[in-house]
């Protein structure tokens, strides 16, 4: 695959997103419009990789199910690709849709990649503007998947180009057409990668310009990330693989530190869900491999 590097984390994002629509019941978060962004080839491709490295993951469960393709996907995908995803995905797509009852008009997706929900939410055109920020290259590769799959760009949806991790521009998004109102920020997936200076410089640039009741979204490690091992070492193995691919974790928090945190930039936190909380709201009463992450909490803030 000759495609960047944010390109393909952007493509096995869907990818598990795709597979939980497909195959998983209950859902936890259906995005049904993700398989349409990644090719059946790039489907495959990615699945024969998770496959050919079972060992890695765990080597007697490589051997329990071996050339049982299919179940060893499914042990993969639901034990180490998609818990966080699909659980941070729904909660703030709640949180946002709850917000948007309160008058919300603008929402700020950082880090989109493939993000589909402006397709999911069509009747949302006229009522919501939405701002996806990310790579460049994200966004070109993200332009030709929607095209080639015939989605027209709404009115309503802004791509601002831009590497945010290593410095954010707000005016970028004031001439992206971001007003001075009320705005509701996603931040996913984002903060392990970033030491608790820049997390704390980037929230704080995020909320410097915006209004008194605007909020954000994310997840966060907590301070036993680089400890714990969690189910088949599942933590230990995502702090493994962020390493190996070049993108090392580089920091988790307390609820205190975090709370400090954000208080700096003006912002209380209104909702704080822990990984029990998130086990006990997206995956109860299931029969299969998903469950919450451990180490990983969800975190609502608003501006004061």
């Amino acid at each position: 695959m000759e495609d960047s590097k944010s390109s393909l984390t952007s493509l096995i994002s869907a990818f598990g997103r795709a597979y939980h629509s497909r195959h998983d019941t209950p859902k936890i978060f259906d995005d049904d419009i993700a398989k349409d962004l990644i090719s059946q080839k790039e489907f495959n491709d990615i699945k024969e990789n998770m496959v050919q490295n079972i060992s890695f993951f765990n080597k007697d469960i490589a051997q329990k199910y071996k050339g049982n393709t299919e179940e060893i996907l499914k042990w993969i995908t639901q034990i180490q690709l998609s818990p966080i995803a699909l659980s941070r995905a729904a909660y703030c797509e709640r949180v946002l849709l709850n917000e948007m009852m309160l008058g919300l008009k603008q929402y700020v997706i950082l880090g989109a990649g493939l993000d589909t929900f402006c397709f999911r939410h069509p009747e949302l055109k006229n009522i919501l503007e939405i701002f996806e920020v990310d790579h460049p290259n994200t966004q070109e590769f993200k332009r030709k998947r929607l095209d080639e799959a015939n989605y027209k760009i709404p009115s309503n949806l802004h791509f601002i180009p831009m590497d945010f991790t290593k410095k954010f521009s707000f005016p970028a998004l004031i001439e992206g057409g971001l007003e001075k109102k009320k705005t509701f920020f996603s931040l996913l997936g984002v903060s392990y990668y970033l030491t608790k200076e820049e997390n704390a410089s980037l929230i704080n640039e995020f909320f410097s310009r915006v209004p008194s009741g605007s909020s954000i979204i994310f997840d966060y490690a907590d301070e036993r990330l680089f400890e714990e091992k969690g189910i088949y070492n599942r933590v230990e193995n995502m702090v493994k693989m962020a390493s190996v691919g070049g993108e090392p974790m580089k920091s988790c928090f307390s609820y205190d530190e975090m709370e400090g945190l954000l208080e700096k930039s003006g912002l209380l936190i209104y909702e704080h869900l822990s990984p029990v909380q998130i086990n006990e709201t997206y995956f109860s009463n299931r029969e299969d491999y998903l469950s919450a992450f451990e180490t990983i909490h969800f975190l609502h803030a608003v501006k004061q």
